[in-house]
């Protein structure tokens, strides 16, 4: 059972329709950069919660996570209502195990989302580790129309922070545009436009793969991996690909 602290809501962004970046003081124990939190309302009595990973580092507050609003969902419909100031139940501890310490060392990381997933990336991004253990990291943001495609100022910081060790290259589903590849990323590897676009392969002996998102993405994008020779990776198995589910 989840032990809440309350937190205060400090600013609700809205960034398209149905995406929100939600912004909370509140006291939560040590976390590592990549793991989520629950946090929850009290609805009709009754206590409603959902993980949600957190885009802020470790060591920056407030506490900040990317949602979608859910149609009818018990608590995104109510999320999308509160304003600075409201009250928020959060988990005092977070958790999860898409953290690098988790993933073996490389030559390479590619971080591969879609959708909310990018949140856990750009906490992980926002710290020294990716830029200690990897020459290269590539960052993969999937989203369907160009709207959607959020926090570009945020990731141009670390473009220019990091500049020839950070790749950025996003993808658009259902629109086209002069920077962002189209389609889906599995086919962009089976066809080999997302390795010409970073300019660098794929393969077992030098890279690390993270896919955080949209479960039919991480499901034929592991499975275009393993068929170019990688393996999911295990703590007493390792492997080149580690997967979130986040939708």
């Amino acid at each position: 059972m989840s032990t809440w602290n309350v937190g205060k809501v400090v600013e609700h962004k809205q960034w398209s329709k149905t995406l929100y970046s939600l912004y909370i003081k509140s006291d939560i124990e040590p976390f590592e950069a990549g793991q989520f939190v629950k946090i929850a309302l009290e609805i009709n009595g009754e206590v409603v919660g959902r993980p949600y990973s957190l885009v802020n580092p470790p060591d920056s507050r407030p506490l900040e996570i990317l949602y979608v609003e859910v149609p009818n969902g018990p608590l995104t419909s109510r999320l999308v209502n509160l304003k600075p100031g409201d009250n928020i139940l959060v988990a005092s501890r977070a958790h999860g195990f898409m953290i690098l310490d988790e993933v073996p060392p490389a030559k390479n990381l590619w971080l591969m989302a879609t959708g909310t997933g990018v949140g856990p990336f750009l906490s992980i991004l926002m710290t020294d580790k990716p830029w200690q253990h990897y020459e290269r990291v590539i960052l993969i943001y999937a989203v369907r129309t160009l709207s959607e495609l959020i926090y570009q100022e945020r990731i141009m910081q670390i473009l220019a922070k990091y500049p020839g060790q950070f790749s950025y290259i996003p993808f658009l589903s259902r629109e086209t545009s002069d920077f962002a590849l189209t389609g889906r990323i599995p086919q962009a590897i089976i066809d080999g436009r997302l390795e010409a676009r970073a300019g660098i392969k794929i393969n077992a002996e030098n890279s690390q793969i993270m896919l955080c998102g949209n479960p039919q993405m991480v499901k034929d994008t592991n499975n275009t991996l393993i068929e170019r020779g990688l393996k999911k990776h295990r703590r007493f198995e390792p492997g080149q690909i580690t997967a979130e589910n986040y939708w």
